[in-house]
């Protein structure tokens, strides 16, 4: 054993004392610090480190077959954020990265819910400051509605936990379903981090908020971390079946009609997701690896994705499809990486996403659920519309632009070179890939007809592309914000929230007046008491409003 202490902790040591180490050594001491962190991987399989609290025997360091995919891709994805973000001389927002990636790693290795709660939080605290990062008046917005939303998921996580322990007296993490209580607290916690079906708007109200550095960071753990805690919990459940067939669908509509390529990168995370969800759903050691793989590749493709776009608005100011286009000539290198990654994504043979997502598309196949396949199917097609013909497209090729641009910076480019060549490694070798995986694999993704039928939908789906835009019949780029179900709290809650508010504070201070006339009748302050529309009453300040409100309340409780 090369050490006890728990994955990650050294990386949130890091990030405390990133305020004392000078400038020019914090980016090495963060490297440092992954690497430190990355010595855990070798300590093989089993329980390193429980501690015994209140009667509670917490497990802070477990480590199985399940863990290991999702604990080096965390920490090569830390790696890749580090170096993208070299340049980055924000504080706060290094602090907070760091810290992030570490909580994230930790709680891949909590053996039970308490130790899990404990590290959930931790991601969703560190995260928030990173969309505050952003530095705009709509990212500090963003971030405050991003921070309620994820403190609800470790709020109903606590619940299910506590109820889990108060009607089993365990409180290990191991594999439930949905015929408990407490089984349907902790589906919805992870369901929200996940990002189901109505349970995702923040993630699309987040993510393109943050800075570049930031936004590559967020799409790498929160929602991978869900989806290892789905697949250690409820493989199987025939529920996640249908939520993730629709997880992969509804996002298409949206993606192709928003102007914002980060947005439309964050939904097409969203449609990603929905393959794991699926996945885990199936249950099956080959759609469990899937999802797996799936997840792995994801997060590389993605964060390459992400820096591609990162590196257009770090150099251009923007990245609304309406306003770029033509920078393939002023940064070629950034194009082609953008390429790669939108080929991965889209799941072309001899790319990342090919091998991954074929396990996932074989278990459906083997399980002969043939709605959810051609569901997927079509999400697939969708998927390389969206993400690996409009991202690139709209970017580097639409338009002509007379405004010379520079190429990304180095660090930038060398964080993109990295990930574009994991892409094409693990598309042309898988078989390092497959040997991480939690089950044995027995599977060869290059056959005749994998192969075949995954090109024919491609060049359908491309052949598609050209006619809709060839005829003018796709839809025009327009400087507008889609909105998803976060339209529920950011308009429609608003919208009857604040008028009820105003009819209840104008009820609150003619209380308050109607209390002060009483008060001056019984006490014979007033003269004029045979008239009460002579009598002046002046509005309460916050504090004696604050005072009323509270009497008014008890009494109406009081009467109740």
């Amino acid at each position: 054993m090369t050490s006890s202490m728990i994955p990650g902790l050294w990386m949130i040591i890091a990030s405390m004392l990133l305020p004392v180490i000078p400038n020019y050594f914090r980016q090495p001491a963060m490297l440092l610090s992954v690497f430190l962190s990355s010595l855990s991987l070798l300590n093989g399989f089993g329980t390193f480190l429980t501690w015994e609290i209140l009667g509670f025997n917490l497990t802070l360091y477990h480590s199985d077959n399940l863990t290991l995919p999702f604990a080096i891709i965390f920490h090569l994805a830390s790696l890749l954020v580090i170096i993208y973000g070299w340049h980055n001389k924000n504080l706060m927002e290094n602090m907070a990265t760091l810290a992030y990636a570490g909580s994230a790693i930790g709680a891949l290795h909590a053996g039970d819910f308490f130790s899990l709660f404990i590290w959930w939080e931790a991601t969703a605290l560190t995260s928030v400051f990173i969309v505050l990062a952003g530095n705009t008046v709509s990212a500090r917005n963003s971030a405050m509605r991003y921070l309620i939303i994820q403190v609800c998921s470790g709020v109903l996580l606590l619940i299910g936990a506590s109820m889990m322990v108060y009607q089993t007296g365990n409180h290990e993490l191991t594999k439930l379903d949905l015929s408990s209580n407490f089984g349907v607290f902790i589906f919805l916690a992870f369901g929200i981090k996940a990002a189901f079906p109505f349970l995702n708007g923040w993630l699309q109200d987040s993510y393109p908020e943050s800075s570049p550095t930031g936004t590559v960071a967020l799409s790498a753990f929160t929602t991978k971390l869900a989806i290892y805690a789905l697949a250690r919990t409820f493989p199987g459940t025939e529920t996640l079946i249908w939520i993730g067939a629709i997880m992969t669908a509804f996002p298409v509509f949206f993606a192709v009609i928003e102007n914002d390529l980060r947005r439309v990168l964050s939904f097409s995370l969203n449609n990603q997701l929905g393959f794991m969800v699926v996945g885990i759903g199936i249950g099956t050691e080959l759609s469990l690896n899937g999802t797996v793989a799936h997840a792995f590749v994801h997060i590389i493709y993605k964060a390459l994705l992400f820096m591609s776009m990162g590196a257009v608005l770090h150099r251009v100011g923007t990245t609304k499809a309406s306003e770029l286009g033509g920078l393939y000539k002023y940064m070629p290198l950034t194009t082609i990486f953008c390429i790669i990654g939108a080929m991965s994504i889209s799941a072309f043979p001899l790319f990342s996403g090919f091998v991954a997502k074929s396990l996932i598309m074989s278990a459906l196949g083997g399980q002969g659920l043939i709605l959810i396949y051609f569901v997927l199917f079509f999400a697939s097609a969708g998927v390389l519309e969206h993400s690996g013909i409009k991202i690139p497209y709209f970017a580097f090729f639409a338009h002509e632009r007379k405004t010379k641009v520079k190429e990304a910076p180095i660090n930038m480019l060398i964080a993109m070179g990295v990930a574009a060549f994991l892409c094409i490694g693990i598309g042309v070798y898988p078989k390092y890939l497959y040997s991480i995986l939690p089950y044995s694999v027995n599977y060869q993704p290059y056959t005749i007809d994998h192969v075949i039928s995954q090109l024919q939908l491609l060049v359908f789906a491309i052949l598609a592309f050209l006619f809709l835009v060839k005829f003018k019949l796709y839809p025009s780029e327009i400087k507008s914000t889609v909105l998803n179900s976060d339209w529920f709290y950011r308009k429609m809650l608003p919208g009857i929230g604040k008028p009820l508010f105003q009819t209840l504070q104008k009820i609150i201070i003619k209380f308050y007046e109607v209390l002060s006339i009483l008060f001056d009748l019984i006490l014979g302050r007033s003269k004029k008491f045979a008239n009460l529309s002579y009598i002046k009453v002046t509005t309460p300040g916050f504090a004696g409003l604050l005072m009323i409100t509270i009497l008014f309340i008890m009494l109406v409780l009081a009467v109740i």
